[in-house]
């Protein structure tokens, strides 16, 4: 009884052994004919950066792959470095910088840009090229910016007078002889006071308006104060509504111009 148990015993260790091996055979799969990895693959047998179709399986049929990026998270077949490293690595080499842009803003808070070029570009997994643009902040404050600050005052043109002077004083004749011209804003932000009166409340945001300068509102400068700077965001207020006052952007200009109806002039 003793030698039919020790057998029986024997015939157990051989069947757990068989099994384990047949399970570690179903794992690999058969090692016959298997060459898996970067060496085999018919085409694009390496990529650069990282590109998750260079993929292959390795000899223990797990995805591997073939490009650069593998060697950041560990997941290179095994004969990576044989296949794609076989010549030594380059780095990226970049040109100095370039000079900065001219300021965005020609008046206030801006933003200038600069630039580099790659002279060689990184092979075999070589450093990376660095950022090739830089930015920073700027303060545009060109000769004209001191127009950019002026605040315009302005009315609804039901305002105008065409009159004569009465008395035809030398003076008064030669600013009525001054042509108008027309300076055509969208406005950029509107105070809610504007609500309070009829006129006003036509300023609306992102609304284009016409402003027309008058012959006899023109300034020392030969111009109607806050007339504006093209590009630039000035300011306005209503000359009759207390608190109504906004900013707006000149998109455009017109010489010996008169706005149309349910327009504003300067005064």
């Amino acid at each position: 009884m003793k030698a039919k148990a020790e057998a029986m015993r024997e015939l157990s260790v051989s069947a757990g052994y068989w099994l384990v091996c047949c399970a570690w055979l179903l794992t690999i799969g058969p090692l016959s004919g298997i060459e898996g990895g970067c060496g085999n693959r018919e085409a694009h047998k390496c990529c650069p950066g990282r590109n998750n179709d260079c993929l292959d399986f390795s000899r223990r049929r797990t995805p591997c792959y073939c490009d650069t990026y593998c060697e950041k998270t560990g997941d290179c077949c095994e004969d990576y470095h044989a296949v794609c490293q076989a010549s030594a690595a380059v780095d990226c080499v970049i040109g100095p910088w370039g000079p900065w842009s001219e300021c965005s803003s020609l008046c206030g808070t801006g933003s200038k840009d600069r630039m580099r070029q790659v002279i060689v570009p990184p092979r075999n997994g070589g450093t990376p090229c660095p950022d090739l643009k830089q930015r920073r902040g700027c303060l545009g404050d060109g000769p004209l910016c001191d127009t950019a600050k002026e605040v315009a005052k302005i009315l609804p043109n039901y305002f105008k007078r065409d009159f004569k002077d009465p008395w035809r004083r030398p003076h008064m004749l030669k600013r009525e002889k001054l042509p108008s011209y027309c300076i055509y804003f969208r406005l950029k932000q509107v105070g809610a006071a504007c609500h309070l009166s009829f006129w006003s409340s036509q300023l609306a945001r992102e609304r284009h308006v016409c402003v027309e300068c008058q012959g006899d509102a023109v300034g020392s400068k030969k111009r109607c104060q806050g007339d504006g700077l093209q590009g630039a965001r000035t300011f306005w207020t209503a000359a009759s509504v207390a608190g109504c006052q906004g900013s707006w952007m000149q998109e455009s200009s017109q010489e010996n111009c008169v706005c149309p109806r349910h327009s504003f002039i300067f005064v």
